[in-house]
């Protein structure tokens, strides 16, 4: 056994390395053909269709609601803040939805996530696009948590298994009508930011998660997953950027995020970065990855600690 592993580690290796120096330029051609295609191609219509957005009060959810509002869409609109929804909801009717529900409920909680499209499926009849936007953000460094780590909970709580449970009660429904499920993750996926490593974990669980479900699904059922960059809400705020020592990063606003996700969504895009300029962090990981967090190290720790 360990002479062949001997020998694929010789073989495999090397011609999978020269293979690649040929089919990445084809790849790259094929891609950007496709990109051209899809420009041209009709996005998918969602007038009349109905969709179901988590953590929907504010920042980037709210901001989906509304553009999906726009395009005619029927929306069920979930959060726990009941009083910003009725806002949210008021606004999207005004902008042109022609029908839309609040549901109050708790994502990280499997009785509310199973209530919440229970009650979207009796009052529309029909789910075909599932957007999983709740979050939330705790920045502290890994040695400054308890032992118990109860106060990190409900991060994987709310960012994981809240798209989980989510997508586990949606996906039947979302079958029938050859739906999408949009995943708002984060490019934090990406970056080792020292302070947030629970939510990179639990952004990163979530990418990997539903790539998993569109090797699962096939094309029964389509999934973008968007990487947002720096966006302004209520959890990137002032004080937020401050703790990251990401004051000088510019913020893009939520309302233009919220366009490109329902464009990117509505194209059948496998993946969103969004603003594009945030997909280097991605190439470093790829190329340099210990360039990267030497970067991150001296950038967020090594100047601050002085």
């Amino acid at each position: 056994m360990d002479l062949i592993h001997d020998f694929l580690n010789i073989t495999l290796i090397s011609s999978i390395f020269f293979a690649l120096l040929l089919l990445v330029p084809l790849f790259y051609v094929f891609k950007f053909l496709s990109f051209l295609f899809k420009r041209c191609k009709p996005q998918e219509s969602v007038s009349g269709k109905v969709v179901l957005i988590t953590g929907a009060s504010s920042g980037i959810g709210e901001e989906l609601a509304y553009e999906y509002a726009r395009r005619g869409a029927r929306l069920a609109l979930v959060a726990r803040r009941e009083d910003r929804l009725r806002s949210v909801l008021d606004k999207a009717l005004l902008l042109g939805s022609p029908d839309a529900i609040i549901i109050p409920a708790d994502v990280s909680n499997i009785q509310d996530s199973h209530h919440f499209v229970d009650k979207t499926i009796n009052h529309f009849g029909q789910l075909d696009h599932l957007v999983n936007n709740a979050g939330i953000v705790q920045v502290k460094f890994f040695e400054e948590f308890s032992e118990k780590f109860s106060d990190l909970t409900p991060i994987m709580d709310v960012n994981f298994w809240g798209s989980a449970y989510a997508a586990h009660f949606a996906v039947p429904h979302l079958r029938k009508s050859r739906g999408k499920i949009v995943v708002i993750s984060s490019t934090a996926a990406w970056y080792p930011t020292p302070g947030l490593s629970f939510y990179n974990a639990s952004k990163a669980a979530m990418i990997s998660f539903f790539e998993t479900l569109r090797a699962e699904f096939g094309a029964d059922i389509g999934i973008t997953i968007v990487t947002p960059g720096l966006i302004k809400s209520e959890i990137a705020t002032d004080e937020y950027k401050s703790q990251i020592k990401a004051e000088t990063l510019p913020t893009e606003s939520a309302e233009r995020c919220a366009a490109a996700i329902v464009k990117s969504a509505c194209q059948g895009d496998l993946y969103l970065i969004e603003p594009s300029w945030f997909r280097i962090g991605v190439w470093l990981k790829w190329f340099f990855p210990g360039l990267l967090e030497c970067l991150f190290y001296f950038r967020f720790v090594k100047m601050h600690a002085n």
